[in-house]
């Protein structure tokens, strides 16, 4: 196994000032996202969601950006699993993006609310009929005795949703991540990295700043 205290990267693909951000974080993180999709960026929607649970422990796991509609971020889960609870305990949340390929990084902080269930229907209904099954097969988050107690679920509603669409569950749904600053990094060499930094005000006005690396 390598030292692990000598594993570093030198990051040099590009820079990042003010002038090419913009005044408009959302804006800039699509075009960063495009330029993702472009560069064949694995995993590009892959972030990573960070939630605080009721006895104020912080938690994190990767979740699926699904959609960036009026400049809220969307994910799909169910409203059961851990995160879920987190988060209707205590909606302050942070995303994550780390595209390695293009050795950049963002930052979200905000406050995650359900969008309309409509929302949900019209999603869930998009997706494939096995995963639309899976939804209600497993008890997310919750302990089980074994993998076969899954397989036996996915078999039951299987057969009951078979030739019939697939209701979504109750239990499952979206969540939009209102940003209340947005931190976009790029690596640069020698350690030296730029960040920029947007937060916004109550009027929804966004400030934007330079922080050290």
């Amino acid at each position: 196994m390598k030292d692990i205290a000598d594993i570093r990267t030198d990051y040099q693909l590009a820079a990042l000032d003010e002038s090419t951000v913009g005044d408009d974080p959302i804006l800039f993180f699509t075009r960063w996202f495009i330029e993702c999709q472009k560069a064949d960026v694995d995993e590009v929607n892959a972030m990573t969601l960070a939630t605080v649970d009721s006895e104020n422990r912080a938690d994190a796991r990767i979740v699926l950006l699904k959609g960036l509609e009026e400049g809220q971020f969307i994910f799909f889960t169910n409203y059961n699993s851990a995160k879920g609870k987190d988060i209707a305990n205590n909606p302050n949340v942070c995303l994550v993006f780390f595209w390695k390929e293009l050795e950049r990084q963002v930052r979200i902080h905000g406050t995650a609310t359900r969008i309309p269930a409509k929302d949900s229907d019209e999603y869930f209904h998009s997706r494939p009929e096995a995963s639309q099954v899976g939804a209600w097969a497993s008890p997310q988050s919750q302990t089980i005795p074994d993998r076969d107690i899954l397989q036996r679920n996915y078999n039951r509603y299987e057969q009951e949703y078979a030739g019939k669409k697939v209701p979504r569950p109750e239990h499952w749904g979206g969540y939009a991540v209102k940003p209340a600053s947005i931190e976009f990094w790029q690596g640069r060499s020698s350690r030296m990295h730029d960040r920029i930094l947007f937060t916004t005000d109550k009027n929804g006005q966004w400030t934007k700043s330079r922080l050290a690396p």
